[in-house]
């Protein structure tokens, strides 16, 4: 048993870091997320009836140059082709001061993408984002990604 324990601890720590029915999907972008780079994510759905938050998860570092950010998002599934929205994020202060939380250079802001969304029925799901920003190749996106939590009552 001793020889199992330092194996069976950082299980033990990760398992414990996942909040009951959250889930997390991140694509790292490296610094540089380019236009036509669309970041997909895939994801199954047992609980349908079950209203479910969907948030933007974005980490960004010194290197981005604007306050704010445009995505373009689509939420679909093999059934139904979903439909397409724009949405802008406020990713800092009229100061300059980054709203998201981190220490360093690379702060990590939650964005409200699908608020009590209920999905039709369980199945695959897939959502699709691009940035919407004047500039082809964004510098200092770190990350992308969503999370999907159960929606509190």
């Amino acid at each position: 048993m001793n020889k199992l324990l330092p194996l069976l601890l950082p299980l033990l720590f990760l398992l414990g870091c996942n909040v009951s029915g959250e889930d997390v999907y991140i694509h790292s972008l490296n610094g540089n997320w380019n236009k036509k780079a669309t970041q997909k994510f895939e994801f199954e759905i047992k609980d349908a009836p079950n209203p479910k938050n969907i948030i933007f998860v974005v980490r960004n570092n010194n290197d981005y140059p604007y306050s704010n950010i445009w995505l373009f998002s689509r939420l679909y599934s093999k059934e139904n082709r979903g439909k397409s929205d724009t949405v802008n994020y406020v990713l800092a202060k009229p100061n300059g001061e980054w709203i998201g939380s981190g220490f360093g250079d690379t702060k990590e802001t939650l964005f409200q993408y699908k608020l009590n969304y209920k999905f039709p029925k369980n199945g695959k799901y897939f959502i699709d984002v691009q940035h919407g920003m004047r500039r082809d190749t964004l510098k200092g996106i770190e990350d992308f990604g969503i999370k999907i939590v159960p929606a509190k009552p």
